[in-house]
C-alpha cells in the first residue's frame, strides 16, 4: 500500500524538460515509487517556456519576493520570464491539490524548485525558487533530491 502521493520534479525521474535538453534520472528519487505515488511535474513547462531553454536566474531576493512582485526572474539573455514562473508555480500547486500531494521533492538551485539555493546570475546563493515558495505558503513539505536518502 502507497503512503499517499507526492509531488516530484518531472526532470529528476528522466522526463525530458531540463532547459539543457539533458536527461538525468536520479535512482533514489525514482526509488520513491516504491513507496509513493510519484506525480511529475515541470513549473516551468507548464508555465509556457520550452526545452530547451534559455537558462533563468531570479533577480533581487528569492521565490518569496517574485511571489510578493519584490523581485524577477530573468533569462540569460535578458527576458524577463517572471510571468512564466508565476503560472507554473500556479499550474504545480493545482497539480499538488488536484491529486493530494502533501510534500514534494524538488530540483535544487532551480529558479522554480530550488529549495534552499538558487542563482542571481552565476552566483549561487541561499533562498528557494518560485514554486518552492508557493508550495510552502500553502502548507506543503517541500524536500530537494539532495535531502532524499
Amino acid at each position: 500500500m502507497k503512503k499517499g502521493n507526492i509531488l516530484i520534479s518531472a526532470c529528476l525521474v528522466g522526463i525530458n524538460c531540463r532547459y539543457d535538453n539533458e536527461i538525468r534520472r536520479y535512482s533514489k528519487i525514482i526509488q520513491l515509487a516504491d513507496t509513493f505515488s510519484c506525480i511529475p511535474v515541470c513549473p516551468e513547462q507548464t508555465g509556457g517556456l520550452s526545452t530547451p531553454r534559455t537558462p533563468s536566474y531570479i533577480e533581487k531576493g528569492d521565490g518569496f519576493d517574485v511571489l510578493a512582485g519584490k523581485g524577477r526572474v530573468i533569462n540569460f539573455k535578458g527576458k524577463d520570464v517572471t510571468d512564466n514562473f508565476l503560472l507554473g508555480a500556479q499550474e504545480a500547486l493545482k497539480i499538488a491539490q488536484l491529486t493530494r500531494c502533501t510534500q514534494a521533492v524538488l530540483k535544487e538551485r532551480s529558479p522554480s524548485c530550488g529549495v534552499k539555493y538558487i542563482y542571481h546570475k552565476k552566483t549561487l546563493v541561499k533562498g528557494c525558487g518560485v514554486t518552492t515558495a508557493l508550495l510552502l505558503d500553502n502548507g506543503f513539505t517541500v524536500r530537494s533530491e539532495e535531502d532524499v536518502d
